[in-house]
């Protein structure tokens, strides 16, 4: 999808009358439909409905972004345009143009290393207000990113943390205090409204895991402690949902075969209805090295499964041990299957720990708190002004 800003007509474009319109918000983000653009997509959906701010969705384009996919965005009624990716300087170029076109009032700049370029653009282009917005509690911080990080930091009103444990590496890296904050990301309960429908006990005993596949996300342990299970005589089903790189995924379907889990361990790919496939399953899982905040996850607690994580920055703040999930040691394959063999036995716990999980993501982790949220940011940010301490306390 070719980029647009020399035919397009942004309402208010340089010259015109800005006096009493609402607040303008540009959201800038990978076009290679991650997490990190789903929340950006999400905050867009939310600020058409809510009315308070008006919106444009910015992608940088990737080798692998879908043309489809944005033409669809563009028939939903999302305000969207496509930048540059080859090149840091032209995603820069392309970026400060739009934003003299749309004039934003506050620029949001998600994700490594995106946020770094948007934020440059920003301030050639004078956008009053910049946030940035960290997804991944480890990101690739070279010598060189890390100064260039600070040094907008310090030019940056608002550094949000998409959990807790993003937060504190972001402290960690030296980040501003009194600017860096975290706020939760959200899913859409919706699709899940019918999951007391589905009684745990009456489910699937078997496992999704619902993620792309990356050494990330590290398949490799739960397709091990799938063996170490069968050992034990449980043989559950598992069914992987998710793309992602295709090396990955050969890696894992030849450790699959390996091990003799081939007719066990179930490679769906992309899937179109995972909240179906989670409210028919007894266990979600999600064996990884790192998340920010792990949105399938709470997805699956959502959908009324028991829940097993890694005891990673952003799943431990989700899954409180054995109160609305199990926590598990990182890429360890017996300490899984440890944690597996429970759910799998004592149907009691089981049923127990997905209550309190379907709770705790209707609850704590809606699509609409999260919204609430960084509109409740925007508006103290362009209410205190530029030249104003901080104080998100109450955010």
């Amino acid at each position: 999808m070719p980029i647009s800003t020399d035919s397009r007509s942004f309402p208010g474009d340089a010259g015109a009358p800005t006096g009493g319109r609402r607040p303008r918000v540009l959201h800038f983000v990978t076009g290679g439909f991650s997490g990190a653009t789903q929340v950006a997509l999400d905050l867009v959906r939310g600020h058409l409905a809510g009315g308070q701010f008006e919106p444009l969705l910015v992608l940088r384009r990737k080798r692998h972004t879908d043309p489809a996919r944005v033409e669809a965005l563009v028939r939903e009624g999302i305000p969207v345009e496509v930048v540059a990716g080859w090149a840091h300087l032209a995603t820069v170029l392309q970026l400060v143009k739009i934003c003299r076109c749309f004039q934003p009032d506050i620029l949001v700049a998600h994700g490594f290393s995106d946020h770094l370029w948007a934020r440059y653009a920003g301030l050639i282009a004078h956008v009053p207000h910049l946030v940035h917005v960290e997804h991944n509690s480890r990101e690739r911080y070279t010598w060189s990113r890390t100064r260039q990080m600070l040094w907008l930091s310090q030019r940056t009103d608002a550094i949000v943390g998409v959990s807790e444990g993003v937060r504190q590496a972001l402290l960690a890296r030296g980040t501003p205090p009194a600017k860096t904050l975290a706020i939760s990301n959200g899913i859409r309960t919706a699709p899940f409204a019918t999951a007391a429908d589905h009684p745990w006990g009456e489910r699937i005993p078997g496992i999704v895991m619902a993620a792309r596949f990356a050494r990330q996300k590290d398949h490799t342990t739960l397709i091990r402690a799938m063996a170490l299970l069968r050992e034990r005589g449980l043989t559950p089903p598992v069914k992987l949902a998710g793309g992602g790189k295709a090396s990955a995924q050969k890696q894992a379907r030849q450790l699959s075969e390996q091990l003799g889990l081939a007719g066990q361990v179930e490679f769906l790919g992309h899937h179109k209805d995972v909240p179906g496939l989670l409210m028919a399953h007894r266990i979600c899982l999600l064996s990884t090295h790192w998340e920010g905040m792990p949105l399938s996850l709470i997805e699956g607690m959502a959908a009324g499964c028991t829940a097993i994580g890694t005891r990673a920055p952003g799943v431990q703040e989700v899954i409180a041990h054995e109160h609305n999930g199990l926590l598990v040691e990182h890429e360890d394959p017996a300490s899984l299957a440890d944690a597996l063999a429970r759910v799998l036995t004592e149907p009691g716990l089981g049923e127990r720990l997905a209550a309190q999980g379907c709770h705790d993501a209707n609850t704590l982790y809606t699509l609409e708190r999260m919204i609430s949220r960084y509109e409740a940011l925007f508006g103290q940010i362009l209410a205190r002004g530029a030249d104003a301490t901080a104080d998100f306390s109450r955010i």
